[in-house]
């Protein structure tokens, strides 16, 4: 299991904290390589997150709505499972 962690990108110097809105995908989903998975917002832009690696969403650290900072970490993709398998291999 290889997971990687997606973190929140470098936010302006003038700002402290961002605000997840949806994610665009769930845990135990898919997701290519640069595909986005949330937006943030802060008092000046929306930024997209894109996934950092292809691979299965394994968690979501923050839910859509929480507040975040500068490179904190979001969620994990594991990029050796296959999407739909996550659930079952772990109640087995």
């Amino acid at each position: 299991m290889a997971l990687i962690d997606v973190k929140v990108p470098q936010l302006s110097e003038s700002v402290a904290e961002a605000t997840l809105l949806q994610w665009k995908k769930q845990p135990g989903e898919a997701v290519a390589i640069d595909e986005i998975l949330i937006e943030i917002e802060t008092d000046k832009v929306v930024l997209e997150v894109p996934a950092p690696a292809a691979g299965v969403l394994s968690a979501q650290v923050v839910a859509g709505g929480g507040t975040v900072t500068s490179d904190q970490v979001i969620a994990t993709i594991d990029t050796e499972a296959k999407a739909g398998a996550a659930a079952p291999a772990a109640a087995a």
